[in-house]
């Protein structure tokens, strides 16, 4: 058990100018100085002990080896900006904890700007994966934490493949060091930019979706001959899924991609894998895809489910075409996450009994289904006719 005073203090951006007078005291009162080298190093001529490291456990054995009353865990800008203070403050739940807030990388850099911060989609790209343009479509403001192999090149290129390079961009490197550098124009001018490791970058879209749009025109979508879930019958399946911001799904027979995309659109920080056996029907779904800013899809050429044992366990689920496997795709799919919540639609009633006994066999007994018939408006001479499409079926597995 380790009975000491710990406080975790964000330093700021560099340790000094921005480091605020309680950080300061506290830094000073205290035994010794954990963090990593970069938020040690300014404060050098203090001259007290240190622990070199930014690993949890590793800081938590050195604390419970020695015996001190005043320990400082330094880290950089503000503990509650992508810190490791939460994780830093649970290690210790027996002793007196204190968290000191520092200046964070974003207050610092918009005030640089001149921008408002409050609104802002913040996006970790320090050693980390995450989605990119789709943040962009759906915010006026992204504010991207970089590092590693995320560069602001990178992100612009990015923006520049889904026809985004016009986007505004505000690049921000060594923020506060001496060699601080603020770069402004539009992502097209800097695919080729150099900047160091300490990056952050803003994007400003002024024709940002200002809602997130369910059940999109069919016309809106790229077609070709390839088979495509009808718009009324997408916007059912979607409401059903109940996709999270943060979702992994799976898109099992994508076709045109429609369902692909409208799942991504629910899911800016999540995943949508799009599985499709035919190569031209694969590469509509990718355009579209594109077309959408869904860079949070990943389009997947293959039969399932064969296909399906590489892909990352989902959340959600739709089979919109199961090639007479659908018993065999559910039962990966459950094998994967027994808590996926998966939707399927059926045309003929063969399939719909089909996926009744497979979902029956899961342990699904009573799944939802409803039918839905459709009916359109069509201008005939002087007169609007009604043009019915073809009923289908949704049915609904979710586990209890």
């Amino acid at each position: 058990m380790i009975k000491v005073k710990i406080k975790i203090v964000g330093i700021g951006m560099d340790g000094d100018k921005t480091l605020t007078n309680e950080a300061k005291t506290a830094i000073e009162n205290a035994e010794v100085l954990i963090g990593a080298n970069r938020v040690l190093e300014p404060f050098s001529e203090l001259h007290k002990r240190t622990f070199l490291s930014w690993r949890p456990e590793e800081i938590y054995d050195f604390l419970y080896g020695n015996k001190f009353e005043n320990v400082a865990i330094l880290v950089s800008g503000d503990c509650g900006f992508f810190s490791a203070a939460q994780t830093l403050s649970e290690l210790f739940p027996n002793a007196e904890t204190e968290i000191i807030s520092g200046i964070s990388t974003p207050v610092y850099f918009c005030a640089k700007i001149k921008k408002p911060w409050q609104s802002m989609k913040f996006v970790s790209l320090h050693g980390a994966e995450a989605n990119v343009v789709r943040h962009v479509f759906e915010n006026e403001h992204c504010f991207f934490l970089l590092g590693g192999s995320a560069t602001p090149s990178e992100i612009c290129r990015k923006l520049c493949e889904y026809n985004m390079g016009k986007t505004r961009v505000y690049i921000g490197e060594n923020l506060a060091y001496p060699s601080e550098k603020i770069y402004i124009g539009v992502a097209a001018e800097f695919t080729k930019i150099e900047c160091g490791s300490l990056c952050v970058l803003v994007t400003e879209n002024k024709n940002f979706e200002r809602a997130k749009p369910i059940g999109i025109p069919d016309e809106k979508f790229l077609r070709g001959k390839v088979p495509m879930t009808k718009s009324e019958v997408r916007a059912a399946v979607i409401s059903k899924l109940e996709i999270s911001e943060n979702s992994t799904c799976w898109d099992v027979g994508s076709g045109t991609g429609s369902v692909s995309v409208e799942m991504a659109l629910q899911c800016a920080s999540g995943t949508v894998c799009a599985i499709e056996k035919k190569p031209e029907a694969a590469e509509l779904t990718r355009q579209n895809c594109k077309k959408f800013g869904c860079d949070n899809a990943r389009i997947y050429t293959g039969t399932a489910p064969e296909i399906l044992e590489e892909l990352p366990a989902p959340d959600r689920a739709f089979i919109g075409g199961s090639g007479g496997k659908i018993s065999e795709i559910i039962g990966v799919i459950f094998r994967k996450n027994p808590r996926c919540k998966i939707v399927a639609t059926a045309v003929s009633l063969e399939t719909l009994e089909q996926c009744i006994i497979a979902l029956n066999a899961h342990g699904i007994s009573a799944p939802e289904i409803t039918q839905i018939a459709v009916t359109r408006t069509e201008r005939v001479g002087d007169h609007t006719m009604l043009r019915a499409e073809n009923p289908v079926f949704i049915i609904k597995g979710a586990p209890k």
